[in-house]
């Protein structure tokens, strides 16, 4: 798959006319390098701003005055665009819509994180600007290096949509093999950022390579005994990110033995939000609090 872009296209073809012609777009406004739009849509407006802060609903619950109970403030590029169709130009369905780039994201390794519907009782979303009873999905993938937190928020019965797109930077795992057992010497433990699914213990494929480089380095140490420490930010209750924490320490162990690394060297313990690195006030802050540790034993 070369891009996301032709995903979003191939899902919708049906009962679409031919896109618009890029001229019938707002002045100054293209589509984002990560999404095309619905085809027979035009940009209506756009705005996009190289560092700000959005919010994202991060779950599907919703209060009493159905706004989202879980948010989650997401730094970085920020992309703003709002599509529509031309004249009495046949539209898609805002379920159609959602569903596209839902499809899209998911086929690229990413997640539905939200998701609320008019149809769906108890979760006709508020939304301050667009009002309530419309269709919104929200999610997120990593491309190229950082973490794509999207929304799509279909209106008037899919006559338009906006699309918001938030860039941050993931996490970067800094240290090299030769740089590892040094640092785990004289520390005493060493700290990684994993990247597993959401809520789950499983290790998401871009993590592989990072924890190669531990079992090269540990093959080149045999002496070396690890316990793999799992820790979370604040988010949730204790007990659950002290339950999942545990988890995800055992998942990394597990993914270490399998490389051939001796479980007698190695153990696992969870540690949920106990042990924070950093204020988990900030997005930043709770980025690296969510880690696991190798300390030697």
């Amino acid at each position: 798959m070369k891009t996301l872009l032709k995903l979003v296209i191939a899902l919708s073809v049906v009962g679409f006319s031919q896109p618009a012609f890029a001229e019938d777009d707002a002045e100054g406004c293209k589509d984002h390098p990560l999404f095309n739009r619905m085809p027979g849509y035009r940009i209506n407006s756009c705005e996009i701003k190289q560092f700000d802060a959005r919010e994202f609903p991060a779950n599907g619950t919703l209060n009493a005055e159905n706004k989202a109970v879980k948010i989650e403030t997401v730094e970085g590029i920020q992309t703003y665009i709002v599509y529509d169709m031309p004249g009495e130009t046949k539209t898609a369905s805002g379920l159609q819509i959602q569903r596209n780039y839902q499809n899209a994201v998911k086929a690229a390794g990413g997640v539905v994180i939200a998701e609320y519907g008019a149809e769906n009782s108890g979760k006709q979303f508020n939304d301050d600007q667009w009002g309530a009873g419309d269709r919104t999905t929200v999610l997120k993938f990593n491309k190229g290096g950082k973490e794509i937190w999207a929304r799509v928020h279909p209106y008037n019965s899919g006559a338009g949509y906006a699309l918001y797109i938030a860039e941050r930077e993931v996490m970067k795992q800094n240290i090299v093999v030769n740089e590892l057992i040094d640092k785990i010497n004289k520390d005493g433990f060493i700290s990684l950022y994993i990247n597993f699914d959401t809520g789950k213990a499983v290790i998401k494929a871009d993590s592989f390579s990072q924890l190669d480089q531990v079992v090269t380095a540990l093959k080149s140490s045999p002496e070396l005994k690890l316990e793999v420490g799992g820790h979370t930010d604040n988010v949730g209750s204790a007990e659950a990110n002290l339950t999942l924490s545990d988890a995800r320490a055992k998942s990394v162990m597990k993914y270490l033995s399998d490389k051939g690394i001796a479980a007698g060297r190695l153990s696992a313990k969870g540690y949920g939000q106990t042990k924070p690195v950093a204020d988990n006030r900030s997005d930043d802050g709770r980025a690296k609090n969510r880690r696991v540790e190798l300390v030697k034993k």
